[in-house]
C-alpha cells in the first residue's frame, strides 16, 4: 500500500496555509478520506460548507456535489481538485428537458434528487435526499409528483408512499443500476450470516433482497448501532473505508465484482495537494440560477 504521509502532511499545510477546508465525499479514495477535514455525504458536506468560517472549499467528489456547496456558500471560493468529475445520472436530465416534462404535466410538483445539476435544481419545485426522499414526498402531499433522474430512488419512494402517483424520469446511477440480484444471492451465500444493506440507487429486484435500504450516512450509523456483526455493502466501495472507521471490528463485504465510480476515483491525492497549492479548478453557478436552485433546496429543509 502506497505512502502518502509526506503528500498528506503538505496538504495540511497548505490547507492552513490557504484558510481553506477540504470536504470529501464517502465514495473518495481511502487517502483523500483520511486528509478531509469533513466526510460525508453530499448535501451533508454542502451544509458543512455553509457553516465553516473558511473561505476556500476544497470539494473532493463530483460536479453537481461541488456546485451545491456553491449553491448554500455564495460567498465562498468552492474548488473541484477534479473538474472532470462529473455524474452520468446528473447528465441524464438538463434543465430545458425538465422544463418540456413540467409542461406535459401542468400543475404536478416536481421532486429532484439532489443528485443533479444546478439547472435542473433551479427548476425543480423541491430537492431530495437519498436519506429524506420518502420523507418530503410524504409530507410535500401531493397524490401525484414527477421524479427526476433516478428511476431507481424514484421507484423506493412510489413503493414506499402507495398512495402517491410517481411519474419516473429515465434516469439511473450506473454504479449501483448495474448490481444484479444474482450478485447479491451469491454474496449471501458466502456471508450467510452478513446483514444486506443496500442504496435506494439500485434497482427494485435488489432493494427486494436487503435486510436494510439507506443512504450512505444511513449505513454509517446502521453499521455502528446494529447488533449484527458483518454486513454485505451494496453501494460504492468507497463507503467500506468509512464504515470500518465507524465501526471498527465488524466485518464489511463488497460484492464481486467491486462496485466502483470511475468519477469518483478520478480525485487524487496529488490533485488535491495540486488544487490547494494553485486554487485551480473553480466552480461558479450564476447567481440568477442559484437563487432557484437554492429555493428547491430550502424547501426540502422546511419539510424536514
Amino acid at each position: 500500500m502506497a505512502d502518502f504521509t509526506i503528500l498528506s502532511a503538505e496538504i495540511r499545510q497548505l490547507a492552513r496555509e490557504r484558510g481553506a477546508i477540504i470536504l470529501a465525499h464517502n465514495y473518495q479514495r481511502a487517502e483523500v478520506q483520511d486528509v478531509a477535514d469533513f466526510v460525508g455525504d453530499s448535501l451533508g458536506l454542502s451544509r458543512q460548507a455553509a457553516l465553516t468560517d473558511a473561505g476556500i472549499i476544497i470539494f473532493a467528489g463530483v460536479h453537481f456535489m461541488a456546485e451545491t456547496a456553491k449553491i448554500l456558500s455564495p460567498s465562498k471560493t468552492v474548488l473541484m481538485p477534479e473538474p472532470r468529475a462529473g455524474c452520468p445520472m446528473a447528465d441524464m436530465i438538463t434543465g430545458d428537458a425538465l422544463v418540456a416534462w413540467k409542461a406535459e404535466h401542468p400543475g404536478v410538483p416536481v421532486v429532484t434528487y439532489v443528485n443533479s445539476s444546478a439547472d435542473v435544481k433551479a427548476v425543480s419545485d423541491v430537492c431530495v435526499t437519498s436519506a429524506n426522499a420518502v420523507a418530503v414526498v410524504r409530507a410535500l402531499g401531493a397524490s401525484r409528483i414527477l421524479f427526476a433522474p433516478d428511476k431507481n430512488l424514484g421507484s423506493w419512494v412510489a413503493r414506499s408512499l402507495p398512495d402517491v402517483d410517481v411519474e419516473l424520469w429515465e434516469g439511473w446511477c450506473p454504479t449501483h443500476d448495474d448490481v444484479t440480484a444474482e450478485q447479491v444471492v451469491a454474496a449471501r451465500e458466502a456471508h450467510p450470516q452478513a446483514a444486506v444493506i443496500a442504496h435506494p440507487e439500485c434497482r427494485p429486484d435488489v432493494v427486494d433482497l436487503a435486510d436494510a435500504v439507506l443512504s450512505t450516512s444511513q449505513m454509517l450509523a446502521f453499521a455502528a448501532s446494529s447488533s449484527a456483526d458483518e454486513f454485505i455493502v451494496v453501494t460504492e466501495a468507497g463507503l467500506i473505508h468509512a464504515l470500518q472507521k465507524a465501526a471498527p471490528g465488524k466485518r464489511f463485504h463488497e460484492l464481486r465484482p467491486r462496485m466502483l465510480c470511475p468519477n469518483m476515483k478520478l480525485t487524487t491525492l496529488q490533485k488535491v495537494r495540486d488544487c490547494l497549492a494553485d486554487l485551480s479548478g473553480e466552480v461558479v453557478v450564476s447567481e440568477d440560477v442559484r437563487v432557484a436552485a437554492l429555493g428547491a433546496v430550502e424547501r426540502m429543509v422546511a419539510i424536514g
